[in-house]
């Protein structure tokens, strides 16, 4: 899964971090791998909702920690983080940024309205991170990247 950030890295040149949206660890992880096989100085943040954060409450602990019962919008990020992914989120992912759910309705919202393209929650959740924590978490301007996936999105269910 790691060609994502590989393609992205060679579109766009140097990049100071990442951001991709993480679920079961896949994406991240590989994003990840990838990032820092092109520059050991790339950072890589994952981004998930706070009502599906074993990433980052693990990411916190040291250890890995299950969601019981994930509650978000981000259908694709409801998973928990595997024991193949952990390792390399564990010691190689700079940090894991949690969003609310009306942040991952209005980046939905606002990707739609300048970008005209429609975004899954899952994707929204990367983006959200980009936009509202990492100018609060880095303090800096910094040439910033972020991974969008999927294409699951239930019009009929959004709460908008």
């Amino acid at each position: 899964q790691g060609t994502a950030a590989m393609e992205l890295c060679e579109e766009v040149g140097h990049l100071d971090l990442i951001v991709a949206p993480v679920g079961g660890g896949g994406l991240l992880a590989g994003t990840c791998v990838a990032a820092k096989g092109i520059s050991s100085d790339i950072q890589v943040f994952g981004a998930e909702p706070v009502g599906a954060d074993d990433a980052f409450r693990s990411k916190a602990r040291g250890e890995l920690v299950f969601n019981d019962h994930p509650q978000t919008i981000a259908d694709g990020l409801r998973t928990n983080l595997g024991a193949w992914t952990w390792p390399i989120i564990r010691d190689q992912v700079t940090g894991i940024l949690t969003i609310e759910e009306h942040e991952i309705v209005a980046t939905m919202r606002l990707f739609w309205e300048r970008t005209k393209l429609l975004i899954e929650p899952s994707s929204a959740v990367a983006v959200a991170a980009a936009l509202y924590k990492l100018p609060v978490a880095l303090g800096r301007p910094l040439k910033v990247g972020v991974i969008l996936s999927g294409g699951n999105v239930d019009l009929d269910h959004l709460p908008w």
